[in-house]
């Protein structure tokens, strides 16, 4: 079984773990693609990942401590112009499960809904003609989703936070599109937590992806990035960031119209302070209305 220490460090970075959107805001390639305003969109987004190992710093702690989760976002977005800026009012809800295995069973499993986010991503560039796009992006978490202090495992983080992300898209050549993205979270105090009120520094990520397209309707996509949770801190003792390198490579196609698929497989490269991703499997489904 996990140590006292051990466990302490895989609760304080296990939210990492819990979505694609819990310590920052993962893209998929394209996002900051725009559609005219007028235009609503419904998302879904299925993730499942396996993790087959915990590290305390850079060491790999003793043991087989698995950890799966199967996670689930719904996303509603509304283009809109104000004022002759392009954006893009939207709310997500996160669903899922989460299960500790082996010698990390302790843990134990959860399930429920994660904390509802806000955002409204705002361009100041949207050059349709030469697909070149600079946007500046807030997220808004807010405390409604599934939370008891007593378990080691949740999929609310009963605490509000805050994102900012800043991106730029553009075409390298007809076929080739590039994308970058860094965005910076802010975290509420867990008053709630065991142990003491949990504080959290900035967290921060930066992240690239590259579509090649092979037509109109479907590319190969891949990306990369590096993110940074901050350090946490209760009762004045502070606890090194979660750090996690990873990577992710897949496909999208437009099998209507109005309708797209996206596939990526990715797993991380390097992860301090917390469970490290050997599978991660992403799909999501794109519906215009």
């Amino acid at each position: 079984m996990i140590q006292t220490k051990q466990l302490s460090i895989a609760l304080l970075t296990i939210t990492a773990a819990i979505s694609p959107f819990a310590q920052a805001i993962d893209l998929d390639a394209g996002d900051y693609d725009t559609a005219p305003a007028g235009t609503t969109a419904g998302l879904l987004y299925l993730q499942h990942a396996e993790r087959g190992s915990l590290y305390s710093g850079s060491d790999k702690v003793a043991g087989h401590n698995e950890l799966d989760s199967n996670i689930g976002i719904a996303r509603l977005v509304h283009y809109t112009d104000i004022g002759g800026i392009l954006t893009l009012p939207q709310i997500l809800l996160p669903f899922g499960q989460l299960k500790a295995k082996d010698d990390a069973s302790g843990l134990g499993k959860a399930s429920g809904f994660g904390d509802a986010i806000l955002a409204i991503p705002t361009w100041l560039v949207n050059d349709t003609v030469n697909h070149t796009y600079f946007a500046i992006a807030p997220y808004l978490y807010l405390p409604t989703g599934s939370y008891d202090r007593n378990k080691a495992l949740n999929l609310g983080e009963n605490r509000y936070k805050g994102t900012l992300q800043v991106a730029y898209s553009t075409r390298l050549t007809p076929d080739i599109a590039w994308d970058v993205a860094g965005d910076v979270t802010v975290y509420g105090d867990n008053s709630d937590a065991v142990g003491g009120t949990l504080k959290q520094d900035l967290g921060y990520q930066v992240q690239t992806n590259a579509r090649y397209f092979l037509s109109p309707k479907a590319d190969l996509r891949a990306g990369i990035s590096y993110a940074d949770a901050g350090e946490t801190k209760q009762n004045g003792i502070k606890s090194d960031a979660t750090t996690q390198s990873k990577f992710w490579l897949g496909s999208a196609f437009w099998v209507a119209p109005k309708t797209q698929f996206i596939l990526t497989y990715g797993r991380d490269i390097k992860v301090e302070n917390g469970f490290k991703e050997d599978n991660r499997l992403n799909f999501r489904l794109l519906q215009i209305f």
